[in-house]
């Protein structure tokens, strides 16, 4: 950042703060100020490139090791800043009372700059509270943010503090320049003091200047807004919806937000009275809890009525409409978020008539905060293609654009338009399946829509239903039993197979990858029951200049998707009882990313674990033979064990054969059953052992990458699934076993001996507290490790995920990509990270080269 952004947001006739110019010689001071403005925070500030890069950390530092505080960073400010104290008047960008908290030097470990730009500054700080071992993280970055959300993180030193131990905030309060509270400053007129020397009044504004701009908005304040007109606060009002577009708008007129998943609300705020409202205007205030009552009850209003989404987020960060159906299933409240994207009506003033921008910078003044129960939805002012692009890659929903000056609409509107990452809707329920496993659970749902007054038959869904919402959704369309079939036309035979027919009120969200040519749903996953939309009103969504971003890769290429003869027996059954993942949607997964994975299952031994009735059941490891083998499934034998063949497939009719087995893990070896002892794939397994930063994990697999290309191999790198990273190479099988084992074994060693804080290279559990175990192990014959897109026998349904390396990033974890977001991810790449995988390969070397301790 410049100092032209930190000099364009403030008017120095009017605010005391320096105004400051770029230095041109850098040293590396840092400062931090205690700042009482609308809440009380700190300014991290640490000088480089002759400036001071800033950061306002909401809850100050924390002495306690890898306690983290969130760090927002903001514009760069001048070295001058870091001595001022003093008061900005109120109305001013920053207006409140500044004290210098601590100040001092700071000394980076490495080169700062690449810090910088990879996100992480690793330094120690000497200052007169704060000293030693630091860390600044930068977080992964969610659509919609104008801000870099980054992590201040202590180090674990002598200068270190425990949890119970006394808050260096509460016990240092003071000024280290002067001795003044924050209180002592505010209310200090001109004049003298003791403490500071001649005290000067502000300067005022020139009456002759005179620049035509909206009024500084006063908090809560929509007297002085354009457009505002006194009125009652209305009941309820019809909300705008986004029409359905191909691909975002382009041009300056419009802003992007991130389209959550959940119930849109409107929150209507009256006489300490909380409603909220469905996008049909039911009050379901008692839904969800009291905890987001008492956060609306909390804001600084008399009346509002305030429009959002309620979501529960996913161990992603992503809002998951699944999840929070279950959660209102189970009766769980306390992950429930509101995120406030307008304001219609503020303390007697009628705002549907003020532009957006308007709207939403009053809105800010009344919920400021990103994080919490009540965060304010934040926008892109440009840039909707790019913004579309990076939410699918990270398994999003998609986009919701809007026109910046537009006034507030209700119904359909064209101000605002939505691009998807992936095809979901609402769909009408006409019919049912019991489940193959359980009679008093759904297997599948007939769905349909409205098209002149007649429900034309779409397709089933059959994935997506935890068992507990398999089972209430079974009670609950029981009660709606129908003599004969609510569809215009009649089904087939095979379409009305098993099928008990209901009374076509109940409305489900599915997501689904196409349509098929016959108007059907394609590889469908149920999200949930939409309470909050009437069954006449749903209709196929058909978006503004052609298909939905996604669904037009998916359905233009369905065509070219492998087609597999293998029947499933019990396709409801579900294996991840919570995320509703069955049989049949683990198929359908697999076949979506058939050609991301082929490489790296076929042709190849192949350890497996099986779990036959899901994660929560029984699980075993399995290599060999079992009695009622799939015939898709090859036998291959191992030439140093002829006896006992191995599993392996050749194609996805294998694939989808150990589906039907209930194979949830694939581990293939490092080597082709072509070419038993000469491995072609190096894989080394990072994994944090208690008490380890997920960057520090990062930071390993950085390390692991350059010593491998030190040794002339190049690197790949994904995500476990589980608790780490795995960095592989690919290699030219000229090498055999023992000689890998060795190199693998000499690299993981170096790591520890080079760094033995950080790095263990031996198994013992005595040894990894702390710690990050480079596990080499996998690296021998007949070991195995998961495969790139195989998914894991755990709670979350994660995969274990290919990326590029400039997707890792402390927000993106280990289980952050599963079968239900992997497929949108695929869809939305530009390129492949892994595409030239095979073709990096490269012959080992025999030694892996030495380093230095660290």
């Amino acid at each position: 950042m410049a100092l032209e952004t930190y000099n364009r947001k403030r008017d120095f006739h009017r605010t005391p703060e320096p105004r400051g110019r770029k230095a041109k010689a850098s040293g590396n001071s840092f400062v931090i100020q205690k700042r009482d403005a609308r809440r009380l925070h700190y300014d991290f500030r640490l000088e480089m490139d002759g400036v001071l890069k800033s950061w306002a950390v909401t809850r100050g530092p924390s002495l306690v090791p890898g306690e983290k505080r969130l760090a927002v960073h903001v514009e760069d400010h001048p070295l001058e800043y870091g001595g001022f104290e003093g008061t900005i008047p109120k109305g001013e960008y920053g207006g409140g009372t500044v004290i210098v908290w601590d100040r001092g030097t700071w000394e980076p470990h490495g080169d700062p700059h690449k810090g910088y730009k990879k996100g992480h500054l690793e330094f120690d700080l000497h200052g007169e509270k704060l000293e030693g071992h630091w860390h600044l993280v930068r977080m992964q970055g969610k659509p919609g943010e104008r801000h870099e959300n980054w992590l201040l993180i202590k180090g674990d030193d002598e200068f270190a503090r425990q949890e119970g131990d006394p808050d260096i905030l509460e016990e240092r309060p003071e000024s280290v320049k002067t001795g003044r509270l924050v209180d002592d400053v505010a209310g200090e007129e001109p004049g003298w003091s003791s403490k500071t020397g001649k005290i000067t009044k502000r300067k005022t504004a020139s009456k002759t200047k005179d620049v035509e701009k909206a009024p500084v908005l006063e908090p809560g304040d929509p007297s002085r807004v354009e457009g505002a007109v006194k009125g009652r606060l209305p009941p309820f009002v019809e909300p705008e919806l986004a029409t359905l577009a191909s691909k975002p708008p382009m041009g300056k007129r419009w802003i992007h937000e991130i389209k959550f998943d959940g119930y849109r609300l409107q929150a209507r705020l009256e006489a300490g009275k909380v409603r909220l409202l469905t996008r049909s205007g039911l009050d379901w205030s008692a839904k969800f809890g009291k905890t987001i009552v008492a956060a609306f009850h909390d804001l600084p209003v008399g009346s509002a009525l305030i429009d959002g989404e309620l979501v529960v987020e996913s161990s992603s960060g992503a809002s998951d409409f699944s999840a929070l159906q279950a959660d209102l299933s189970e009766g769980r409240t306390e992950r429930f978020v509101y995120y406030a994207f307008d304001l219609l009506h503020l303390d007697g003033y009628d705002l549907t008539a003020v532009p957006l921008m308007r709207r939403k910078e009053l809105l800010r003044t009344i919920i400021p905060a990103e994080t919490g129960t009540l965060r304010y939805s934040s926008h892109f002012d440009e840039g909707g293609e790019v913004l579309l692009k990076h939410a699918c890659r990270l398994g999003l929903e998609g986009i919701v654009s809007k026109l910046a000056e537009d006034s507030y609409r209700s119904g359909r509107s064209k101000g605002w338009m939505k691009a998807k990452c992936s095809s979901s809707q609402e769909f009408v329920i006409a019919g049912w399946v019991p489940s193959t496993v359980s009679r008093k659970a759904v297997g599948s749902l007939l769905l349909g829509v409205y098209d002149n007054g007649r429900l034309e038959h779409v397709g089933r869904v059959g994935t997506g239903f935890s068992n507990a919402v398999a089972t209430e959704l079974a009670t609950r369309l029981e009660r709606l039993k129908a003599d004969g079939s609510p569809f215009a036309d009649k089904l087939t035979a095979d379409e009305a197979r098993g099928a008990r027919y209901v009374r076509p009120e109940l409305v489900a969200e599915v997501e689904f990858r196409a349509w098929t040519a016959d108007g059907h749903l394609r590889h469908a996953s149920f999200r949930g029951i939409r309470e909050d939309k009437p069954a006449r009103e749903v209709v196929h969504e058909r978006p503004q200049g052609g298909r939905a971003a996604m669904a037009t890769a998916a359905s233009e290429s369905s065509s070219a998707r492998p087609k597999s003869s293998v029947k499933l027996t019990h396709p409801d059954r579900v294996y991840w009882p919570r995320e509703g993942v069955t049989k049949g949607g683990l198929a359908d997964y697999y076949t979506e990313v058939w050609r991301f994975i082929e490489p790296f299952v076929t042709g190849r031994a192949l350890a497996l674990v099986r779990c036959p009735d899901g994660i929560d059941g029984q699980q075993f490891f399995q290599k060999h033979a079992w009695k009622g083998l799939n015939e898709n499934i090859v036998l291959v034998t191992d030439p140093q064990d002829p006896d006992e063949p191995l599993i392996s497939i050749k194609d996805l009719d294998g694939l989808l054969g150990l589906v039907q087995a209930a194979v949830l893990e694939i581990h293939p070896w490092g080597s082709t059953v072509d070419n038993w002892e000469k491995p072609d794939t190096i894989i080394m397994d990072l994994d944090p052992g208690p008490g380890v930063g997920w960057s520090d994990v990062i930071a390993a697999a950085e390390e692991t990458r350059n010593r491998l290309e030190e040794a002339g191999l190049q690197a790949f790198v994904k995500t476990s699934g589980g608790k780490g990273l795995h960095v592989v190479a690919p290699l030219k099988p000229s090498a055999e076993w023992p000689e890998i084992k060795a190199f693998t074994k000499g690299l993981a060693d170096q790591m520890a001996a080079d760094s033995p804080s950080r790095y263990v290279s031996t198994i013992t559990k005595a040894k990894r507290g702390g710690k990050i175990l480079v596990d080499y192990l996998r690296n021998q014959r007949g070991q195995t490790a998961v495969a790139a897109y195989s998914t894991r026998a755990r709670p979350g349904a994660a995969v274990s995920m290919p990326l590029a390396w400039d997707e890792l990033d402390p927000a993106i974890g280990p289980d952050y990509f599963t079968v239900l977001n992997a497929p949108t991810r695929l869809a939305a790449l530009h390129a492949d990270p892994w595409a030239d995988f095979r073709a990096s390969a490269a012959p080992l070397a025999v030694k892996p080269p030495r380093r230095g301790r660290a």
